[in-house]
Order: C-alpha cells, then sequence, then structure tokens
C-alpha cells in the first residue's frame, strides 16, 4: 500500500481517488496581496473557493493538488480548514514556481540549502503546521530557458525528490532537454516528473511532448479551459478545439500511460481577475465532453484521472543522491 502526503496527513493511494494535479486554491506573485486593485475580503474568497471544491466534489473529485509555491500565496492552514469542509483531499507543494518568481532572499542560496527546504517541508511539515509537503514545484524563468536559479532548483529538487521519495511537478515543459539533462546527472528517474504546460498556447511543441515521454516523464496537458474564445483569455490561452486536437494526437501516438491532464485554474485568484468561467470543473463539464465526442472511452478518462496520476504522487523509497562531481560552481553554491 502506498501513500502521499495531504495537508491533513499521510492518504492511502487507494483512497486518492480522481485527482487533479495541477491546481490552485489561490495564485499570486510575491506582494499580490498588496495590491487594492484585486484584493478580496477572506470571507469573499472563501465562499467562492468552498463552491468550486463542493462542485469538484460533485463531479467525483477527491483530490486536489495544489502548484502553489513558496512565497505565491500557500496557505496550509487555509487548506486544511478547505479540506475538512469539502471533504477533498489537498496536497501542497514545496518549491518555486520558477527562479524568477522565488522571493529575493532565496535567490542566491545554494543547491545544499533548497535542498534541505525541500526537504522540511515534505518530512517536517510547512509552516509550523506539521502539514507536509506532497510534491515539489520547479520552473522555467521568463525567456524560454531555464535561468541559473531555475538549474539550482532542479537540482536541490532532484535531490530532495530521490531522498524523499516525493514527485516533481514542472512549470512549462520549456527548455526540456536541459531539465532531463539535470534529473539525469542526479540520477533522478523522469518517471517521477511531470512536466507540466505542454498545451500552454504559448510554447508549442510536438516533438518536445514525445521526447518527455519516450524517457518515460510525465507529459502535462494541465492548462486546460484557458480558451481563446473566453473573454479576457490570458496571453497563453489558445483555440478550444486545437487544445483538444493535440491532445488526442498526443494519445493516438500511444502515449495514453503518460499523460496527465488538470486545469491550473485558481479556485479564487490573487493579483489578476483571473479568468471567468474556468475552475477545476471545466475539466468535466467541457473537456471530457469535448473528448467523448471524439471517441474517447470512460477507460482512458479513468487513467487519466485516477490511474496515472495515483502511480505518480505516490511516494516511493527513499534514495541516497549522487556526488556532486563535475558540476560547476554556480550550479552548487
Amino acid at each position: 500500500m502506498g501513500k502521499v502526503n495531504t495537508v491533513l496527513g499521510p492518504v492511502a493511494t487507494e483512497d486518492l481517488g480522481i485527482i487533479a494535479v495541477h491546481e490552485h486554491i489561490g495564485f499570486g506573485l510575491p506582494g499580490c496581496d498588496l495590491d487594492t486593485q484585486w484584493w478580496k475580503k477572506p470571507e469573499e474568497a472563501f465562499e467562492v473557493t468552498i463552491e468550486k471544491l463542493r462542485r469538484f466534489r460533485e463531479h467525483g473529485g477527491k483530490t486536489f493538488v495544489d502548484c502553489t509555491g513558496i512565497g505565491n500565496g500557500r496557505d496550509v492552514e487555509y487548506f486544511q480548514v478547505l479540506s475538512r469542509r469539502t471533504g477533498v483531499h489537498i496536497i501542497a507543494v514545496t518549491g518555486f514556481v520558477a527562479g524568477d518568481s522565488a522571493l529575493p532572499y532565496f535567490r542566491e542560496k545554494p543547491v545544499e540549502y533548497l535542498m534541505d527546504l525541500f526537504i522540511h517541508e515534505i518530512t517536517v511539515g510547512i509552516d509550523g503546521t506539521g502539514a507536509k509537503a506532497g510534491a515539489i514545484k520547479v520552473g522555467v524563468s521568463r525567456g524560454g530557458k531555464l535561468s541559473e536559479l531555475d538549474k539550482r532548483i532542479y537540482r536541490a529538487a532532484a535531490r530532495a525528490a530521490l531522498k524523499t521519495g516525493v514527485p516533481i511537478i514542472t512549470h512549462l515543459c520549456v527548455d526540456a532537454e536541459t531539465a532531463i539533462a539535470i534529473f539525469d546527472e542526479e540520477g533522478l528517474p523522469l518517471d517521477r516528473v511531470l512536466m507540466g504546460h505542454a498545451d500552454d498556447g504559448g510554447y508549442l511543441n510536438e516533438d518536445r511532448d514525445n521526447l518527455i515521454a519516450d524517457h518515460g516523464g510525465w507529459v502535462g496537458f494541465d492548462t486546460i479551459g484557458y480558451d481563446s474564445e473566453m473573454e479576457g483569455a490570458p496571453y497563453w490561452s489558445r483555440p478550444r478545439q486545437d487544445r483538444v486536437d493535440h491532445f488526442l494526437r498526443f494519445l493516438g501516438k500511444g502515449y495514453v500511460d503518460r499523460a496527465l491532464i488538470s486545469a491550473d485554474a485558481n479556485c479564487c485568484a490573487l493579483g489578476w481577475p483571473g479568468l471567468k468561467g474556468h475552475s477545476v470543473n471545466y475539466l468535466f463539464e467541457e473537456f471530457l465532453p469535448d473528448l467523448r465526442k471524439a471517441g474517447v472511452s470512460e477507460e482512458v478518462f479513468e487513467q487519466l484521472l485516477v490511474h496515472n496520476p495515483t502511480k505518480f504522487l505516490t511516494m516511493q523509497k527513499p534514495q541516497n543522491i549522487k556526488p556532486s562531481l563535475g558540476r560547476t560552481k554556480q550550479e552548487s553554491r
């Protein structure tokens, strides 16, 4: 029997049910809480969030992975309240959405410091709550290439993943070759990594998606619902049918056992208006019906929403990390 860390304690993998593997209770850049334009009263945010999580539960959803990194609005005590009130398992992450969104305090920290931080939040708890992270978040800074800080975070995450057994979730698949090389150098199998946002409208590359899957990694179609037809659609949106066709092509290549889906939606956006009409429930109310019309079976849906994410999230036996030989001073400092 495997287990996964949730904000209310470890849960057996058999009890995870339908999983939304890349979502947010609320995400914002550091300082967003001081922006009066988008500030919401706590009770208003709570009401909106509870309604969306309860609807998620009505759709059969049981586990919600909150991919909000350190400094981006992660509030584990709030997550605990929401989990108790809705019956939804909430998995929190350690790590950073990307180097350029990390608070300045962390930007010069060495790999060893970052690794120890991640391990502490996985094995001891987050912010003194005792709630342990169930995954590690990493990402690519603006510009489409891993920055030196991103590379340090990736190395720290790989080592922490090995030492604790939790998986890694990336923000964007951009510069995948560099990321794969880092994970390989650190000895982390790519089946412990979800390379996220392959369906992001600004960074499409089907050859890259194939490369990740062929190396045993998980490919995340997890910005589902950011449709360019919707009012106020952000720059990473794309036409609804284009996204569906892209995903169907990926499945058609035989990669159903490498695919993970989610909406990357905010229950209540922080520091920006969010996208009206978009939530985790878009998966059930729009995307799955689109796939049904295309002939995708219920068995495939069960694999995408239950079996694949359960396999990915299940904590593995801790392993030793490789010696830090051959790494540059910049990457190790």
